[in-house]
């Protein structure tokens, strides 16, 4: 799901559960409406709060398709099973 879709069904005020979706994010409302609205690129870090924030229903591979993120969940799992 692409993020700005997600952010339209936030339920609630919709300004007030954006920004406290934003708060848990580490971000602001403002830039996460840029992201959504392709005016800005999310970072790593913010790709992967708010696939973490959105339950999985907005994908790191969906924000940042240019990064190997199945390198990333593979070596994690690997590790994991090392372990």
């Amino acid at each position: 799901m692409q993020l700005s879709e997600f952010l339209k069904t936030i339920s609630g005020d919709p300004n007030d559960s954006i920004k406290s979706f934003a708060r848990r994010c580490g971000t602001t409302a403002g830039q996460l409406r840029q992201v959504a609205g392709g005016y800005r690129r999310a970072g790593e870090s913010l790709a992967i709060n708010i696939e973490r924030e959105s339950a999985g229903a907005v994908t790191c591979e969906e924000l940042r398709p240019d990064v190997d993120w199945a390198y990333l969940r593979s070596t994690s799992v690997s590790q994991t099973s090392a372990a």
